[in-house]
This record gives structure tokens, sequence and C-alpha cells, in this order.
């Protein structure tokens, strides 16, 4: 049997370079060797290399190929983990659909959607028992009146870009006075920004995939932080956040949270895995969607790993199914 060539993609252009390039450790460590030859491609704003015997070796973007030892390597198949922008909002994916390379990870207009809070809400908002906090879109070239910000929604209020993965720019604000500089802060990291009503409750994030053709919702984490709300110090500083997987859900619980995310994950035409966050209601126990994330973490102790273990699977045969599923 033939091995295939995996570009595995890391790197990006974002705060979430880093987190990133962890991720693809991960999956490498994690790609059955008697199945794939795995080459990983970094991408920066400047270069797209492989890293092979301390050199780095250019990619050809015209066709998505590398000459090692004098030799051309095309691929077979991209395994997209960057977090952030290329890879999560649908440039990369634009430019494997125009060379047929297949790819894991939702196709281009689903990830520039779901970039997007403000539209990814308007699109799952109508979802049988899914409900959407009242939030506020504004844009950077506007101005903002913080009075009309108050009286639209009820503080407590989240003020965070609209674009972005890792909850950097965010902050959460109890009063008018506090708002200027949450509306700053976001504004530095994006040219829109949500303003949205907090929804006070238990939070979690549950991972879907699609294998071997049939929808698999993964056993639910929730995530109890320390601090105020999970930000980007809470998701990647050691003992700030406590992650319980599987989460301490009844049976009909998990029954609502299953078919609610197998809904957003077939109406937003997701593909490969995908997580969703949400906030169980405290008093009414209401599924509350916080965002979808398309190309989730796959560190060892990320989200999607915790869960894939915790259904009894086995890492490396996921990712192989997700690789198997591209195709």
């Amino acid at each position: 049997m033939t091995k295939k060539n995996i570009a595995l993609l890391a790197g990006g252009y974002t705060g979430e370079y880093e987190v990133s390039i962890n991720s693809s450790k991960n999956i490498a460590a994690n790609l059955d060797a008697d199945l794939y030859n795995v080459y990983t491609i970094l991408i920066t704003r400047d270069h797209w290399f492989h890293q092979a015997d301390g050199e780095h070796v250019e990619v050809d973007k015209n066709d998505f190929s590398l000459t090692l030892n004098g030799i051309k390597l095309k691929f077979d198949m991209a395994f997209i983990t960057v977090h952030g922008t290329p890879g999560e909002d649908g440039k990369l994916q634009g430019y494997f659909d125009m060379l047929g390379i297949p790819y894991n990870t939702c196709d281009a207009t689903t990830s520039a959607i779901t970039m997007n809070k403000a539209y990814t809400k308007s699109l799952v908002k109508s979802i049988h028992n899914l409900h959407t906090a009242n939030s506020l879109r504004l844009l950077k070239k506007d101005l903002h009146d913080v009075s009309t910000i108050a009286s639209a929604l009820q503080f407590p209020l989240f003020v965070k870009p609209n674009n972005g993965g890792s909850s950097v720019g965010m902050s959460k604000v109890h009063n008018v006075a506090a708002l200027p500089a949450a509306l700053d802060k976001a504004f530095h990291e994006d040219e829109q920004i949500l303003v949205e009503e907090f929804i006070s409750g238990r939070e979690f994030s549950i991972g879907i995939a699609r294998l071997k053709g049939q929808l698999v919702v993964l056993p639910a984490t929730e995530i109890i932080s320390s601090k105020e709300f999970f930000d980007y110090e809470a998701k990647y500083t050691p003992g700030v956040t406590q992650e319980i997987t599987p989460a301490d859900l009844t049976a009909e619980q998990n029954e609502v949270i299953s078919s609610i995310v197998k809904e957003v994950y077939l109406r937003l035409n997701c593909r490969g895995m995908v997580r969703v966050d949400f906030i169980l209601q405290q008093d009414t126990g209401k599924f509350y969607f916080i965002e979808i994330n398309t190309t989730p973490g796959q560190s060892a102790n990320s989200l999607i790993p915790q869960q894939v273990r915790a259904a009894g699977m086995d890492v490396k045969t996921f990712y192989g199914e997700i690789i198997e599923g591209a195709f």
C-alpha cells in the first residue's frame, strides 16, 4: 500500500502561533507512520517552509510542493491546524480548493462565516432549544455612544472582537464607565466587535466530528475557571482552569445537547472536527450558544483529544479517520 503524503500546516499570523505549533506536534505524534508520510509546514507572513535537516525548505506556492534532495514532493492532503488567520478563516481552504488538494477542515465559505461571531449567531439562532445572548455588532469606523449601548443591553456585558479565536481582546464590563476602555481593547484586535449580554451559568465545550460518514458527538467538557471568564490566560495558564471530561450532565441534558450540536454542524455545513462552546443558564438550564471553533486546538491536553479519550477512542485512529474523511 502506498503511503500518503500529508502536509501538516501550523503557525499562522496571530497570537495563537505557539498554540498551533503545539497542536501540530501532537497530531504528528499521533498519525500512523505505516500509512502517512507527515511533513510539517510552518506558515508565517513571509514564508511557508518545511524544516529538513536544520534547513528551511520553502514551499512552492504555485502547486504547493517541496523539493527535497532534488526530488519534487507533492501532497495528497493538507491537515490544517493553523488557529486564526489564514487557517481558520477560509483563506488556506480557498487556496487548496483552487489546487484541488483535499483538507481536513470546513470549506472556505463555512470557515469564513464561522470566524465572524455575529454572522454565525444569526445562522444558528432559529435552531430548536438553542438560545443566543442579546448583542450589538459595532464597526470601528462608526461613532460609538456608550449610553446607546447601555440602554440597548443589560449589564454585565462581554465585549469581544467579532473575528478571532482565542479570547484575545475580550473584557467583561459591569457598568457604563468601563465600556470605553473595553471597546478600545476589542477594536485593537478587530475592525468589528460584539457587545453581548453576559449569561450566567455553567460553561461547556463539546466536540463533534464526521467519522466514516457518521456524525459523532464527543463527551462534553465542563470548564470551571478561577478567573471571571475563560480568557486567553485562563485557557493557556496551568492551574487557572479546571476542565472536567466527561462533564457532569444528565442523560437528558446530553441528549438535548447532542441534537443541538448536530443541527449546528449541519446548518453551518461543517466538515471534519469542530468544537461548540456553550453555557447552560443557571436558573433555566437553557442552552446558550457562545461560538463554534472550526480548527480546535489539538495539543495533548486540548479539549478534543481529552474528549476522544473519554469516549474510549484512540487519538491515532480518530486523526486517521479525519484524514480519510477528507478524501
